[in-house]
């Protein structure tokens, strides 16, 4: 599947399938932000699966799972010839009670952790998860910057920073990408954020561009009712109603244009984010083979520009 379309991010070399294997999910479960209980072996069928239909990267985090998911990735990588780039963050670190904690202070130590959990030499993409504390930017992407020199990560990119923050890291160093939350439902990068990447190349890779699961078009009201205690979408607010009604009826809608093409109402929401010309490529989660194989067509799937107009007017009505 070496010929899926790909896009070089921003001023890397590092050319990508337009989705990538999002693993947030199979850190497990019993840790804050959780999706609940996973089964480890699900978890690296699941990558194995998407390497194979030919995505070539993934994104991960030092905190998904507090270490687990870094490990899972690393076991998963050791039992394939596949080659992917491998991407993971850093800044939020926690202690021997499993409390989560955030800092800037600590990023050489977590390099470190996580070239050990991934088990690589190099880490392709590393990039600060949260720009908390503010105060600590200018310090923790400077050993970002050092780390680059050094060869330990082969470029730096930032997550869920705003511009002005941006701007500032930018004066120590390049900023290769921006990770940054981007869906239907949360659309808060569009007015400042996005022009500002495409302005400066930066490359973009949003994740959650299917809210969480909220517009696989598989999401019911009765599922998120039963979901598990620690699972971390029963505090969300896209989960919660009114919102919860009105973002299933837009996923009801984006089933009726799938529907038209053969795939799934959450193909066509991460389409929909792929359409925008400043985003590089999407994170997309997977915890089994088969939610892999369901999501995968939009690695090639695009919208037609009637059909986001027509998504954009519903979105318009219904805010």
């Amino acid at each position: 599947m070496s010929d899926l379309e790909k896009k070089v991010l921003g001023n890397s070399d590092l050319a990508l399938t337009r989705i990538g294997f999002g693993a947030w999910a199979i850190g497990g479960g019993d840790w804050q932000f959780a999706w609940g209980p996973q089964d480890d072996q699900e978890s690296i069928e699941a990558i194995h699966r998407a390497l194979d239909l030919g995505i070539n990267w993934i994104d991960t985090a030092a905190v998904y799972g507090l270490g687990h998911s870094e490990e899972i990735v690393g076991k998963a990588l050791k039992t394939t010839s596949a080659k992917p780039y491998v991407f993971t963050k850093c800044s939020m670190v926690w202690d021997e009670t499993r409390t989560i904690g955030r800092s800037l202070k600590q990023i050489r130590r977590e390099v470190e952790e996580s070239l050990k959990r991934l088990q690589v030499e190099t880490i392709d993409l590393y990039q600060i998860h949260w720009p908390n504390p503010d105060e600590e930017i200018e310090e923790g992407w400077a050993t970002m910057a050092e780390l680059k020199k050094e060869g330990k990560v082969r470029w730096i990119g930032v997550s869920n920073f705003n511009v002005s923050q941006m701007e500032r890291a930018m004066k120590i160093a390049p900023l290769t990408s921006l990770q940054p939350p981007y869906s239907m439902i949360n659309r808060t990068i569009e007015p400042e954020i996005l022009p500002f990447c495409e302005k400066h190349g930066i490359g973009v890779i949003n994740y959650s561009p299917m809210q969480s699961g909220l517009l696989t078009g598989a999401m019911t009201k009765e599922r998120v009712a039963a979901f598990p205690k620690d699972d971390f979408r029963r505090n969300a607010k896209a989960f919660q109603e009114p919102a919860l009604d009105r973002n299933l009826k837009l996923a009801a809608m984006l089933g009726e244009i799938g529907a038209k093409h053969g795939v799934s109402a959450g193909v066509v929401a991460i389409a929909w984010t792929l359409a925008q010309p400043a985003i590089t490529a999407a994170i997309v989660g997977g915890r089994s083979g088969k939610q892999v194989d369901g999501v995968f067509p939009a690695a090639a799937f695009r919208l037609t520009e009637e059909e986001v107009t027509v998504i954009n007017s519903y979105l318009a009505a219904h805010p």
